[in-house]
């Protein structure tokens, strides 16, 4: 057996990806060089992590369960525990010797209790009244420990695949007014789905491939597609990339406006209800409020000290950030420094 730190790690990454945590696993993959390792993450199945700590997880329960003969300690089903007491030393040897010493004693009672147990009458071989018991508390046991949830299988014709990313998708919104799912992925692009009934073969997809300038001409910016928002009349959509750039969709998938300011990869960005600022928080400390009209930057908030993970707005002008400094500030339009500031949390 041979466990690499590239493996573990490449284990980890793609477990923070799959629940959801998009900053960390950024933040984790830089750190730990997960692109410059040789593993191919097509061939690793999802939950991999998961299931590797599972089978790692019932081999502990097996060894508290199990004697060295094969048998079960006192005829019981398999302990069941949680992952912290699997590996918590005390707690698993603390079972084993517990475990024995009760096997003891009821050896101990048995054979004290044999002279005053009849056999079998007429030496018929049938099993005395308390194995068939215990054959039966047994059976019982086990049936309550299989009692789980089942699969339960969606019929197909309530059950819709949209297919078309071609790696990781990383986001998706719904429009607040159509039938219009959004999604960005790994592949540089975001998608718009069409799922209303009218759309023919049950839905149709735009690509909006997000390019960079390079040499006089667009080309693919091969950077992950980790934010996106509708505003409210759902007629734009609002996209962010790890390439830098913010950018303004129409519903039909044209590109409306390029917003570029920030000097990193954007984590999040959010419209305001009125539909006229678009909100950005990006790798770079700072937050931007852009103009979603002419696409300028309002105003660049530099208050945070390590990349900005999230925003979300009070009101039309007024709005909070949260960054891996610990820190949430609370800012407004016009104003250079923090409404307010909130500290408290720790790593």
């Amino acid at each position: 057996m041979s466990i690499s730190s590239d493996e573990v790690n490449f284990l980890v990454y793609r477990y923070l990806q799959e629940s959801g945590f998009s900053h960390s696993a950024f933040t984790f993959g830089i750190e730990s060089h997960i692109s410059q390792s040789n593993i191919n993450g097509a061939l690793v199945p999802p939950a991999a992590l998961i299931s590797i700590i599972q089978k790692g997880l019932q081999y502990v329960e097996a060894e508290v369960s199990i004697n060295e003969d094969g048998t079960l300690f006192d005829g019981r089903p398999i302990e069941s525990l949680s992952l912290i007491d699997a590996v918590m030393p005390d707690v698993v040897q603390t079972r084993q010797q517990a475990y024995r010493d009760k096997l003891a004693q009821q050896a101990a009672a048995g054979s004290s209790s044999t002279g005053l147990q009849g056999g079998s009458k007429n030496g018929d071989g049938g099993p005395a009244n308390g194995e068939e018991n215990g054959s039966h508390a047994l059976a019982n046991n086990y049936s309550e420990m299989m009692d789980v949830d089942r699969d339960v299988e969606i019929p197909q014709s309530k059950a819709m695949v949209l297919r078309g990313h071609e790696s990781e998708v990383f986001i998706c919104a719904w429009n607040p007014v159509n039938d219009l799912l959004a999604s960005g992925s790994g592949d540089s692009t975001a998608r718009i789905w069409n799922l209303s009934e009218n759309s023919t073969g049950g839905s149709t997809q735009l690509v909006l491939r997000h390019c960079i300038r390079e040499g006089g001409q667009d080309v693919p910016s091969n950077k992950d597609v980790t934010s996106l928002d509708w505003n409210s009349e759902g007629t734009l959509l609002a996209t962010g990339s790890y390439d830098g750039f913010a950018r303004i969709w129409t519903k039909d998938g044209n590109l409306a406006s390029t917003l570029g300011q920030h000097k990193g990869p954007i984590f999040a960005l959010k419209w305001n209800k009125k539909g006229n600022f678009i909100l950005s928080a990006g790798v770079d400390k700072t937050t931007i409020i852009w103009d979603a009209h002419t696409g300028e930057a309002k105003q660049q908030f530099p208050f945070h000290s390590a990349p900005a993970l999230d925003v979300d707005w009070q009101n039309n002008n007024t709005f909070a950030s949260c960054s891996t400094d610990m820190c949430i500030h609370v800012c407004k339009l016009g104003q250079d420094r923090p409404v307010k500031t909130f500290q408290g949390h720790s790593v």
